[in-house]
């Protein structure tokens, strides 16, 4: 019911013009923008482990070739909407008072989820619309207090972009108040690799 709704919601505003896309400073950053440098496996966080064992077709695939979005404006501006979309219509509610946890990772079908749950629903909607999911990678930060948070990172041929739950500018990776630390390898959705410098991982991603 949620997927129906938001391919109605998006089409709509594809023809009535709706957002304008991506966002003046998203649009500016995209014709410079930087890549991530990645380093070696690192733990899978729990709670992706624990949502592939309840969602098995999500994760499977294995080894594939790394592929980014070619950055369009046709497909810049579907990613922005997605994003946008998302975050207007799912509210946020943490795992202790949703599940009785303090970290699950699952599709917000209810209408309500934390971070990492946001993630999960923009990465499904990005690959239903056709978006390679090795250029969709789960991502680890901390935030300016260094919490854990979990963000989308988007890899297109012009750099890679962040969709976050807690700003709706689709932003370049380095322009974010973020601390990468680990995300999804490209070649498989079930190895994570460090981002970065070594830095202890965050217990949980909650906001």
């Amino acid at each position: 019911m949620l997927r129906a709704f938001a391919r109605l919601t998006i089409a709509v505003g594809l023809l009535t013009g709706g957002w304008a896309g991506f966002h003046a400073s998203s649009q500016a950053s995209a014709l410079q923008g930087t890549f991530i440098s990645v380093g070696g496996q690192t733990l899978v966080p729990y709670g992706w482990v624990d949502f592939c064992a309840r969602y098995a077709g999500e994760c499977d695939g294995g080894p594939m070739q790394p592929l980014d979005i070619n950055a369009t404006p046709k497909a810049l501006k579907l990613i922005d909407k997605i994003n946008g979309w998302v975050n207007s219509n799912i509210t946020a509610k943490s795992d202790l008072e949703q599940w009785g946890s303090v970290d699950r990772w699952d599709y917000p079908t209810n209408g309500f989820g934390d971070c990492e749950d946001y993630v999960l629903l923009k990465r499904k909607m990005l690959i239903e619309e056709g978006f390679p999911r090795q250029a969709l990678l789960v991502t680890v930060v901390k935030d300016e207090q260094g919490e854990g948070h979990a963000v989308l990172t988007v890899k297109t041929s012009k750099g890679e972009f962040v969709l976050d739950n807690l700003n709706d500018d689709v932003k370049r990776w380095d322009r974010t108040p973020y601390r990468f630390v680990k995300r999804q390898s490209q070649q498989d959705p079930r190895i994570w690799v460090n981002i970065g410098a070594p830095t202890s991982a965050p217990q949980m991603v909650s906001r």
